[in-house]
């Protein structure tokens, strides 16, 4: 597959869980988010998101305020963090953009035109970012 601009490969993975597990992640659950590349230039970025974990997972891209890190925003009671202002998402499993989230084993992406700064790519299903699931992207 061939996608327009940089790509950056992100890895979703969950530990320790099987098919059998349904539901909700409970909290505590290992989680996690790998980004590779970490940085790329500003324009055009297609970010491909490969669920290598049990569970259904998703990628949101959300700009990160100066001053702030990664993993410091604050879930609600529903698990989920706000995703206003959000520039995108890969949660179609093999398609593009959004859907319904990357099954275990499936391919998600999206194609975005990233201004410089620094973002923060998110899995942002019911507790998934409270037990991990982020990782920072640096656009040049």
């Amino acid at each position: 597959m061939t996608l327009p601009g940089a790509t950056v490969r992100v890895v979703l993975a969950d530990m320790g869980m099987t098919r059998m597990m349904g539901g909700d992640a409970p909290m505590g659950a290992r989680m996690m988010l790998r980004v590779a590349p970490t940085t790329v230039r500003a324009g055009t970025v297609s970010l491909v998101a490969s669920n290598m974990g049990w569970r259904t997972h998703e990628l949101v891209v959300m700009p990160l305020a100066s001053g702030s890190t990664v993993g410091e925003r604050v879930p609600g009671p529903d698990g989920r963090i706000s995703e206003a202002g959000s520039a995108g998402e890969a949660s179609g499993s093999c398609a593009a953009g959004s859907g319904e989230g990357i099954a275990s084993g499936a391919v998600g992406w999206v194609t975005l035109t990233l201004a410089p700064g620094r973002y923060e790519l998110v899995c942002n299903l019911k507790n998934h970012y409270a037990n991990g699931m982020y990782a920072e992207l640096d656009v040049r």
